[in-house]
């Protein structure tokens, strides 16, 4: 018998477009009109902007809060769901799911019902899914409820940006950029400390329930604050709904794939074979439908703007950082100092400390230093952050992390608000609200290709550096006998049973807890590299102008 076999080895889970057919009559079909956009630069913004732009910030942070408030609670809602550890994880994949497949299509909804009314929709629907998901008694109505929470938070964070970019200019757009990406960040980061006090104060249901009171609030400010366009209700005699269902498809699979993905060995699973094939197919049709049909569902063509496309490029690999992040230095908190939720949430809290420290420096450093210098440094910054962060022993705590954790706030900082200026800040108004949904994808597609890949690359370097440990666990050896000898004899009356067994297994877990803390250093050095790469791309950014004029 292999000594790798006397340990088991735990898992971790973790163009052209085509001229339309004319109607018989009239012989041509008239031109659909966009929704009425401002003329000129805006006015000053008064006390109402601000206040529904606050309003529609705080709808942002509760939307992206519950993506990830379950995630410290999944065993208390599992219990009460009477569910399997394999099956709550939907309560997490039916929301992002849905969210990937609202995200893009918000563009074309905010035309034909306009911003107000799309957002203010969107609130009352997550509003009053998230009070169905606190009544839900089985895991089937959870998912369906979770879909429908999804469905309408993706709707909130696109129609932000529209409202932010035609009420603002700088240097007013500077500081409510920086308030927005100091909410994207701070609700990640909070989500599950807070869902964890929630939880362990009151119980699962407040998860939800705390939405209710502040969703109305929200909705009702805005309805009364914002109207920056009116409804285009001519689109529907051309919506494509054809290219609606291939994307929702396209997205819905391929998030599939990559959230389930790394629990059940990718391929080799026919579940997850069945919906890569189908997402491939159905995004070959969709791309096809979508630069073919007259009124597309998603303009794709907002990705010919060059800084557009680069802004969302450096987004997506935020949101890899951002996530990834936040998901894997709770982990080894967890796993490897054995941290409870508060704990963990005091700890990795210096973060979102950071960016609020640093927020109102961030908005001088915007008005004054070249976008893409910002934008580099901060790259480099989250870099160097992760190389520090990637020196993990077991005994790495708060002080060990301290600073690395100060440095990625400050690094996220610098990222956020210029990626969001380069790639919106050029873009002409008429363009904004689909390339906004268009910039929001990338971020969401950003963070779910990097958790999948983390999870990849955690059960893979965790096999590796599990057969490279057991190379040395040998007892021929003195050490590893005289350790053997000295657990057993401290265990020996402690432990019922064979106390020579009980000391296999502690070396066990401790072989198991070296190759996880060998396991986070190469993933947290693989997010580091993503970053560098960023940053040698720097060059290929232009200067941004539009907007970025007072």
């Amino acid at each position: 018998m292999s000594w790798a076999s006397t340990f088991p080895l735990r898992r971790v889970r973790l163009g052209r477009t085509r001229a339309a057919v004319p109607p018989p009559a009239p012989p041509a079909r008239p031109a659909i009109p966009e929704a009425p956009t401002p003329a000129g630069p805006p006015p000053q913004p008064r006390l109402q902007d601000w206040v529904g732009v606050l309003a529609m910030v705080f709808g942002l942070f509760m939307a992206i809060m519950d993506v990830q408030i379950v995630t410290s609670s999944l065993t208390q809602i599992q219990g009460g769901l009477s569910a399997t550890s394999d099956e709550i994880s939907w309560v997490q994949t039916a929301y992002l799911i849905a969210d990937v497949v609202m995200v893009p299509l918000s563009g074309s909804l905010s035309r034909l019902l306009s911003t107000r009314v799309l957002f203010v929709s969107a609130t009352l629907g997550f509003t009053a899914a998230s009070a169905l998901c606190a009544t839900a008694t089985t895991l089937s109505q959870m998912i369906l409820y979770r879909a429908m929470q999804g469905f309408c938070g993706g709707a909130i964070t696109p129609s932000v940006f529209p409202v932010v970019y035609t009420k603002f200019r700088m240097p007013q757009l500077a500081s409510v950029m920086v308030m927005i990406s100091l909410i994207l960040n701070l609700s990640s980061t909070l989500g599950p400390t807070i869902g964890g006090f929630l939880t362990d104060t009151f119980s699962w249901h407040w998860l939800f329930l705390v939405n209710i009171v502040p969703g109305i609030l929200v909705a009702a400010v805005v309805w009364v604050t914002i109207d920056i366009d009116r409804p285009n209700l001519s689109m529907l005699r051309y919506f494509d709904f054809a290219g609606l269902v291939l994307m929702a498809v396209f997205l819905g699979c391929l998030e599939y794939a990559l959230e389930e993905g790394p629990r059940w060995d990718w391929l080799s699973d026919n579940t997850i074979l069945t919906a890569v094939i189908v997402s491939v197919v159905a995004s070959v049709l969709f791309f096809w439908r979508v630069l073919t049909y007259h009124q597309p569902i998603v303009d794709l063509h907002a990705f010919l703007n060059r800084n557009f496309a680069l802004g969302s490029f450096y987004t997506f690999i935020v949101g890899t950082g951002l996530y990834g992040a936040t998901y894997v230095i709770p982990l080894y908190l967890a796993q490897v100092r054995g941290f409870s939720a508060m704990q963990i949430g005091e700890t990795v809290v210096v973060t979102g400390l950071a960016q609020m420290a640093l927020s109102p420096f961030s908005t001088y450093i915007a008005r004054t230093v070249d976008l893409r210098l910002m934008l580099g440094f901060g790259m480099g910054l989250f870099a160097i952050a992760m190389y520090m962060t990637a020196c993990l022993t077991n005994q790495a705590d708060f002080n060990e992390l301290l600073v690395p954790q100060i440095l990625r706030g400050t690094a996220l900082m610098c990222c956020y608000l210029p990626a969001n200026l380069i790639a919106l800040g050029t873009m002409p108004s008429d363009k904004l609200k689909n390339a906004a949904g268009l910039y929001n994808l990338t971020r969401d597609l950003g963070g779910a290709l990097g958790l999948a890949a983390i999870s990849t690359v955690l059960n893979t370097r965790l096999h590796f550096h599990w057969n490279r440990l057991i190379e040395n666990i040998n007892p021929a050896r003195p050490a590893v006998q005289q350790f053997l000898d000295a657990q057993a004899n401290r265990l020996d009356g402690v432990v019922s049973g064979d106390s020579t067994r009980a000391a296999f297994k502690l070396l066990a877990q401790l072989v198991q807890r070296e190759a996880l803390v060998l396991t986070y250093n190469d993933v947290l050095m693989l997010l580091g590299v993503a970053f560098a790469i960023g940053l040698l791309m720097m060059p290929l950014v232009g200067r941004p102008q539009s907007r970025m004029a007072h």
